[in-house]
C-alpha cells in the first residue's frame, strides 16, 4: 500500500504574547459549519517526482494565492494525519490574512446529485496564539505546534 504524502508550511511570527501561527480554515461544504479541529496549515499532496519542499511552496501559493514569505525554512518533521504522512517547515513572516486569494477545487455537491460545484480551498485565514491554535488545528497536525512551541 502506497502511503500518501503531503507537505506544508507553518508561517509564524513573534509578538508580545509569544509565538503566533497562521492557519487556514478548510473550505468546502464538509467544513463550513465546523471551527474546532477544522483548521490546517497550508499543505497538499506531493506529486510523483516532486521534492517535498517544492510541494510545500506550491501548495501554499495555490491555497492562499500568495508566495511563502522569504526567510529561513526550519523543518518541523513529519506527523501522521488520516492515513497520510505530512511533512512541514516553519517560516517566520507576517502575512496579512486580508490579502489571501484562495484557490478553488471542484466536487460533486450535494453527494450523488451529479452536480459539480466549485469551492475555495480555504475560506478564511487567521493568526492564532499556540494555545488557541491547538484547539483550531486538526488533531493530526498538532505535533507541529509542540515542535514550534519549544522555541519559546
Amino acid at each position: 500500500m502506497v502511503v500518501r504524502r503531503s507537505a506544508g508550511v507553518l508561517v509564524f511570527r513573534r509578538g508580545a504574547g509569544g509565538i503566533e501561527v497562521l492557519l487556514a480554515h478548510m473550505g468546502g461544504p464538509f467544513w463550513a459549519k465546523k471551527d474546532l479541529a477544522a483548521w490546517s496549515l497550508p499543505k497538499g499532496e506531493i506529486e510523483e517526482g516532486e521534492e517535498a519542499e517544492a510541494a510545500a511552496r506550491r501548495e501554499f501559493a495555490e491555497e492562499l494565492g500568495m508566495p511563502v514569505p522569504e526567510g529561513e525554512w526550519t523543518e518541523l518533521g513529519e506527523v501522521r494525519q488520516s492515513g497520510k504522512v505530512v511533512i512541514a517547515w516553519a517560516v517566520e513572516g507576517d502575512l496579512d490574512p486580508a490579502g489571501v486569494v484562495p484557490g478553488v477545487f471542484e466536487m460533486e455537491w450535494p453527494p450523488r446529485s451529479g452536480r459539480m460545484q466549485e469551492f475555495p480551498e480555504v475560506d478564511r485565514v487567521e493568526w492564532f496564539d499556540l494555545a488557541t491554535a491547538r484547539e483550531k488545528l486538526v488533531k493530526g497536525q498538532r505535533g507541529f505546534l509542540d515542535r514550534i512551541g519549544e522555541w519559546g
